[in-house]
């Protein structure tokens, strides 16, 4: 099962782009007809809005008047806050009853116009926010629904900003334009991404790109910030600690190259540890690759590691390796135990990276010759990392050696 969460400010276009997907195959949960579900006459939910916000709150056949309970719960936090408090647990408590009940090779779109205020977006393997300008949305909001303008521009001010759903969304659809092209890039986002997600979800296969460098993209950080927190969530307590790291986590130079896959690397007390994280990290899209166990597992990369103080014997190079299984953001998720030689260096090498110049030039160079035996034939990323192997039995003593100079040590969590 896959569970995409799906988002955007009122008048966006969830509606439009979530019977897109119906129609693509999708089983959708709206969350605004669950929160009109569980208010409906004779239920808790209602009972429990009267109690907070008085009896004229209902119109005369003892439904819910909405406008009248708009005026109320909207006028400030506090108020909006009791809402949010009676509403939400019984929505998610609605939404659980409907996921148990569908097929396990489902995939879920979960229509929440809340995501990112309820802080839910984590939860979900995938995000997609659709977006339109406010004056757009105002404007939808009058012409379509007769609403008046102060009270439009009140709902959308009262909701998350622009800003605040840039930074969960996987997948932005702009939907300021009309519906046929809305319709048109979110048949393209099911069928060359959600869709193939799944499939690889269900397979547990992870989506493994080209070796193929690219120029470095200022928006990795932010990328990996999405990946962390939904690792953070599902990891809980286990998680030690959770960084980004590789590559990507170099902070931004035009001129260093990289794969576009994100590495993440999860620190765990034991490898008994990250062995419980398997069904968990599969549910938001990170199967686990069980041939990759061990960090320079070839006998010469061990037989100098051996020999440095640091390494602490090959056994402690042993690792757990996920990856995800959405094609559109490749990543790797190294878990390894705390204060282990490869645990250390990964950490370590991001900051050497970044403070030596020289070295990133040197890395590069390895990189682009990796990349030039990589687009010869089949195992592509095989020959990659082969290449660079050597590099990095050197590049292990030297970076310690820097470390030690400069008395380096693991930025706090």
């Amino acid at each position: 099962m896959l569970r995409i969460g799906l988002t955007g400010g009122i008048g966006a276009g969830k509606s439009a782009l979530s019977t897109t997907f119906a129609e693509c195959g999708g089983v959708v949960v709206d969350g605004d007809v669950l929160a009109r579900e569980v208010v409906e006459p004779g239920t808790e939910g209602l009972a429990s809005l009267v109690g907070a916000f008085g009896a004229d709150i209902l119109g005369p056949d003892g439904a819910l008047d909405r406008p009248a309970l708009a005026a109320k719960a909207f006028r400030n936090d506090q108020a909006r806050g009791v809402l949010n408090g009676i509403v939400h647990p019984l929505v998610a408590r609605r939404r659980s009853e409907i996921l148990a009940a569908v097929p396990d090779d489902a995939v879920i779109v979960e229509d929440i116009p809340l995501l990112v205020e309820s802080g839910l977006a984590p939860l979900f393997p995938l995000v997609v926010v659709v977006h339109a300008d406010v004056e757009v949305r105002v404007r939808r909001l009058v012409e379509q629904r007769g609403m008046p303008e102060a009270d439009a521009r009140a709902r959308i001010a009262a909701q998350a900003t622009d800003e605040q759903r840039r930074a969960v969304a996987d997948v932005w659809l702009d939907n300021s334009s009309s519906p046929e092209v809305l319709v048109q890039r979110a048949r393209e986002v099911w069928n060359c991404r959600i869709l193939p997600f799944a499939r690889n979800v269900n397979a547990r296969v992870i989506a493994r790109p080209p070796a193929r460098l690219v120029p470095s993209d200022p928006t990795w950080p932010d990328q990996a910030k999405r990946i962390i927190a939904r690792l953070k969530t599902v990891c809980g307590h286990r998680a030690l600690r959770v960084d980004h790291i590789g590559s990507t986590a170099v902070p931004h130079y035009p001129d260093f190259l990289a794969k576009d896959v994100i590495d993440i690397q999860i620190t765990v007390e034991s490898l008994e540890v990250a062995d419980e994280l398997v069904e968990s990290l599969l549910s938001i899209g990170y199967p686990r690759l069980d041939q990759i166990t061990m960090d320079h597992d070839k006998a010469d990369a061990r037989s100098v590691i051996d020999r440095y103080d640091h390494s602490g014997g090959p056994a402690l190079w042993h690792k757990r390796f996920h990856g995800s299984a959405d094609p559109g953001r490749p990543t790797n998720v190294h878990i390894r135990v705390d204060g282990w030689p490869n645990q250390q260096f990964a950490l370590l090498f991001v900051d050497w990276l970044t403070a030596n110049p020289a070295v990133r030039a040197d890395y590069l160079a390895v990189k682009r010759e990796a990349e030039k035996h990589a687009a010869l034939g089949d195992g592509g990323v095989e020959r990659y990392v082969a290449v660079k192997e050597p590099w990095f039995l050197d590049a292990y003593r030297r970076a310690w050696d820097w470390a030690d100079s400069i008395g380096w040590r693991p930025r706090p969590v």
